[in-house]
């Protein structure tokens, strides 16, 4: 996530319903035609539902600091 906030990921999975599966978020991500940085890093998360945005946030930064 070097040069994108949290901020900047949850503008664009702003119309995801959470709970969220990663395939929704990614699914999101191409309706909303994101950049690849963006991409790259939901396909990265771990294939799990999330409950919140915080929590997609979360497993953000904890893989760009793995």
């Amino acid at each position: 996530m070097a040069g994108m906030s949290s901020d900047d990921v949850q503008m664009h999975l702003s119309g995801v319903n959470y709970p969220a599966t990663k395939q929704d978020l990614l699914n999101e991500a191409e309706e909303q035609g994101v950049g690849e940085e963006i991409r790259s890093a939901l396909a990265q998360l771990p294939d799990q539902e999330y409950e919140t945005p915080d929590a997609v946030s979360d497993a953000l930064r904890a893989n760009a600091q793995a």
